[in-house]
């Protein structure tokens, strides 16, 4: 059976190619998304991927995920610093999930050096641009396996 994995990305990564490309790169959202899924199939695995600006629609996939996937992979993006509602879903979730962020957060601003999910995560991946979903893929595939043993 090949596992489900949820790849979830928040607020302003619609904007990928655009917003700070000497941050970000110059890779789109579907760039991100196509690599992601390419990854996961040369894994055997399989993965959807969801984008949104709204903080409830994230909380709303965090909340029903464990009904379809196995394992969910999360850019919660400014969320990340602040919300306490993604928090709280992961809280409920069943399903483990790792943190991913395209930038180094700890050589930018302080106000991204605090995550209020990372203490709930399997664990955290940033700076290493969009071959961290692909490392991620790759831990959760592990963290899969495991629980099967």
């Amino acid at each position: 059976m090949a596992y489900n994995i949820l790849i979830l990305n928040g607020p302003n990564l619609n904007m990928l190619g655009t917003r700070e490309p000497e941050i970000y790169g110059a890779q789109t959202l579907d760039d991100l998304e196509n690599y992601c899924r390419e990854s996961a199939a040369t894994l055997g695995m399989k993965c959807t991927c969801f984008q949104s600006n709204l903080e409830g629609d994230l909380v709303g996939k965090i909340q029903t995920a464990a009904a379809e996937f196995d394992g969910i992979i999360i850019n919660a993006a400014a969320y990340t610093h602040t919300s306490v509602a993604i928090h709280d879903a992961f809280k409920t979730c069943p399903l483990p999930f790792i943190e991913v962020h395209l930038s180094n957060v700890y050589a930018r601003e302080e106000f991204r050096h605090k995550s209020l999910i990372s203490s709930l995560a399997k664990g955290v991946l940033c700076g290493f641009g969009q071959m961290g979903y692909s490392l991620a893929l790759q831990a959760m595939k592990e963290i899969l396996n495991s629980r099967e043993d």
